[in-house]
């Protein structure tokens, strides 16, 4: 065999199997993307602003107290964020780092799709070769059918050589509180219907804070409303605003802060 084809040979190798995509700086930007195979740094990261995230005071404040601690490195907890679609969940997580950050804490976010769950265990051992916190984001996590990827993700969380390392937390959102979903009929089991229900449990409890977000009554989504157009210096009109969340059948911050995207609009304002 001559050197000629052993070329060819090994050119054809490196096409079928090409070397992982080279790892992001993980000390030079603020936020990152986990693909399942690389991470990427994600430079425009522009969150919301802490304070103008309203309604929800006291869910960002205990989210807040626990990644200031992981940025000092002191003990936090791993964090799922759990209720009505719309209800701000998602743009805490980000703004709570985006705080941080400002406040000079040298703290990133790092988001993994939820159907990557299978590359965590080398996720976390890039991360191990950093001492800087990083949040893990999974966002919208649910399991439909079966508790497979939800056992695997329960190991990783607590216990084993793959568990997520000290400095790595990680943060869910869900509209579930348990993540994993229950059926009625899970209290058919002949033989033990309680082992069913906390299997379905057991990934919930893995983490140590446990923040609901809920929907909102008429008030509550007026003031949100208020609280935002107060920000950008708008005035506007409840009965419309009630109007704008009638048609769109929810009543949420995300709803309140699509209405007063259109009051901005409307002026001729960004926001």
């Amino acid at each position: 065999m001559n050197d000629a084809l052993l070329t060819r040979i090994a050119d054809a190798l490196d096409r079928l199997a090409p070397p992982p995509a080279a790892c992001a700086d993980l000390a030079a930007s603020p936020a990152y993307m986990w693909d399942g195979h690389a991470i990427q740094a994600v430079d425009a990261f522009t969150p919301v602003d802490y304070d103008l995230l309203t309604g929800i005071d006291a869910q960002k404040s205990a989210l807040l107290e626990n990644s200031r601690r992981l940025a000092a490195g002191h003990a936090a907890h791993d964090v799922l964020l759990w209720g009505a679609r719309g209800t701000g969940k998602s743009a805490a997580v980000a703004s709570v780092v985006g705080r941080l950050q400002r406040e000079g804490q040298d703290i990133a976010l790092l988001q993994c799709a939820t159907d990557a769950l299978a590359s965590l265990p080398a996720l976390f051992a890039l991360l191990r070769g950093t001492d800087r916190p990083f949040i893990l984001f999974l966002d919208d996590l649910g399991f439909d059918e079966g508790v497979g990827d939800a056992r695997t993700l329960r190991s990783l969380l607590q216990g084993g050589t793959a568990a997520r390392p000290p400095h790595v937390r990680l943060y869910v959102t869900s509209n579930r509180r348990h993540i994993v979903p229950r059926h009625l009929s899970e209290q058919d089991d002949p033989i033990n219907p309680r082992d069913v229900v906390d299997d379905r449990m057991a990934l919930s409890d893995r983490f140590g804070l446990s923040l609901g977000f809920h929907a909102l009554d008429q008030d509550a989504y007026v003031a949100i409303v208020r609280g935002y157009a107060a920000k950008l210096g708008v005035a506007f009109d409840p009965l419309e605003a009630i109007q704008w969340s009638t048609q769109r059948g929810s009543r949420s911050g995300r709803v309140a802060w699509q209405y007063v995207v259109e009051l901005a609009g409307r002026h001729g304002l960004t926001v």
